[in-house]
């Protein structure tokens, strides 16, 4: 058996690669930097993340891109050696692609792609006599797929992209990849939304440009009619054929911890595809999918070492698991300047504003997980802070932070739900070396902090405000570290020495 999700936490977009008996996979990142996190599989199942394809400001600018905004779906494919990772930066530039020899990067600087018209999703099928095909969304909720070829030699589309299917009728065709398969080119796209309306559907053609022909049994996944089961809004997936011949797919889902929200984002799941006698792909078998699936026809399992619960800091580079909101501000952070620390130089720019502020995050991954950090800060002047934040996005995330209030130094618990931020829970603290500490369940987390006289716990603070329901967009819940100052007043450095996440089961 395996468990899905098979990237649990905000991995939504999912597009995948074989090379030998290698898998590689990538997903949406939004506006996080760096950009669009590379997996490395060996078996489909289990999974280790080898670098991101969009590592400097020049390959991803994000400057002023709004929660949300950024980078959405990419596709990953390889060809004559070469690793092409096609996507859309929608707050800045349109569709673009990268180029590497080895997928943990170096990846080039983007080809950016003179098109027509506007379109997100692009893909690209390299097609047995040489051509290349660009294949993206076009004309919005009640649009289609549109596409052209391309040429590599000179980075543009050789022809203005034009529509070839809309779909069976369902909202926002999207998410398109064109396989060629025997011969016969199979168009899959996503409909209904990125919600619980969301589904697979399929159509194939003689051509590459259609005209193409319906699979009668569309929509081939989705769980719109299946509200009952513990994964929803199945859809954007992507197919992939094992060396012994067996298909797969991957896409992505949601889980709700109480049948209406979610707040991990939207993750990464795998199913087995059979093809039937009259050539149309079949999904698990028509059966909904499971959090416990069979393995049967997957490679021998190949397991990577489980990373260390605990980051020391004490590397030349931050680990693979953590990002920046936007481009980060030079100089806003080091892991140089105290020696095993990450070190935050708060400045005006907020965790409330389209800015870059002060902040390192990771992704939360498990309903039930516990996280800390051991922070040395010294606020100087009222209402400089650093902690920990539980972020959504500008308008939403809660606030575990060590400040001063006068002539005290207090650690306060703040929630911000729609815009809206709210003091929920303080206690005064001689100390300026702090273990902040949450605990998360599917309904809140639970915060506390230790200081040199204890442990103290400090309130609770609920999780359905951070759920794509009530905040909206198109990310999950990130747990990270900060620091921000609200005037142009000096401010201490913010030290970390430690952080600290493990799943507790969910």
């Amino acid at each position: 058996m395996f468990r899905n999700p098979i990237l649990p936490g905000f991995y939504p977009d999912p597009s995948l690669c074989r090379v030998a008996d290698d898998y590689y996979l990538a997903t949406s990142s939004f506006e996080y930097f760096p950009g669009v996190p590379i997996f490395h599989s060996r078996d489909l199942v289990h999974w280790r993340q080898v670098g991101h394809a969009l590592t400097r400001p020049s390959q991803l600018p994000l400057e002023g891109a709004k929660s949300s905004g950024g980078i959405f779906a990419p596709t990953l494919r390889e060809h004559g050696g070469v690793f092409y990772l096609i996507t859309t930066n929608v707050s800045s530039g349109g569709n673009f692609y990268v180029t590497a020899r080895d997928p943990a990067g170096p990846w080039s600087e983007p080809v950016w792609l003179s098109d027509d018209t506007f379109g997100i999703d692009p893909s690209l099928l390299f097609d047995d006599d040489g051509r290349v095909y660009y294949t993206r969304e076009g004309g919005g909720e009640r649009g289609a797929i549109y596409q052209a070829e391309l040429s590599l030699a000179e980075g543009r589309l050789r022809q203005p992209a034009r529509a070839i299917w809309s779909g069976t009728g369902g909202i926002w065709p999207e998410g398109p990849h064109l396989y060629r398969i025997h011969g016969t080119y199979y168009l899959l796209i996503s409909e209904g939304g990125t919600s619980t309306g969301h589904q697979l559907t399929i159509a194939r053609s003689r051509s590459a440009f259609g005209p193409f022909e319906a699979c009668p049994d569309n929509p081939i996944l989705t769980h719109s009619t299946r509200p009952g089961e513990p994964i929803q809004a199945t859809g954007h997936g992507d197919l992939v054929q094992t060396p012994d011949g067996r298909w797969w797919i991957v896409f992505l889902g949601i889980r709700r911890w109480d049948g209406e929200h979610h707040h991990l984002g939207r993750e990464t799941f795998l199913a087995p595809v059979r093809w039937s006698s009259d050539g149309w792909p079949v999904i698990n078998e028509g059966r909904p999918i499971a959090l416990e699936m069979s393995a049967q026809g997957l490679p021998a399992p190949h397991p990577w070492p489980v990373d260390a619960s605990r980051d020391d800091f004490d590397r030349p580079e931050l680990a693979l698991c953590w990002n920046f909101v936007r481009n980060p501000v030079p100089g806003s952070w080091s892991l140089n300047e105290r020696a095993g620390c990450l070190r935050l130089h708060g400045s005006q720019a907020s965790l409330d504003s389209v800015s870059s502020p002060a902040f390192v995050g990771r992704r939360q991954q498990h309903w039930r997980c516990r996280a800390a950090a051991r922070l040395l800060f010294e606020p100087e002047q009222d209402g400089q802070r650093a902690g920990l934040a539980l972020r959504a996005n500008e308008a939403n995330h809660h606030d575990l932070v060590l400040t001063r209030a006068g002539s005290e130094r207090r650690v306060q618990l703040w929630t911000r739900s729609a815009g809206t931020s709210k003091l929920i829970a303080e206690r005064a603290t001689d100390s300026t070396d702090l273990v902040l500490e949450l605990e998360a369940f599917p309904d809140r987390y639970e915060l506390s902090f230790r200081d040199s006289s204890g442990h103290h716990p400090l309130g609770a603070a609920p999780t359905a405000p951070l759920s794509s329901e009530s905040a909206g967009g198109f990310t999950g819940v990130y747990i990270g570290l900060f620091a921000s100052n609200p005037s142009s007043a000096r401010m201490a450095p913010a030290d970390f020495d430690w952080f600290e996440y493990e799943p507790a089961g969910d």
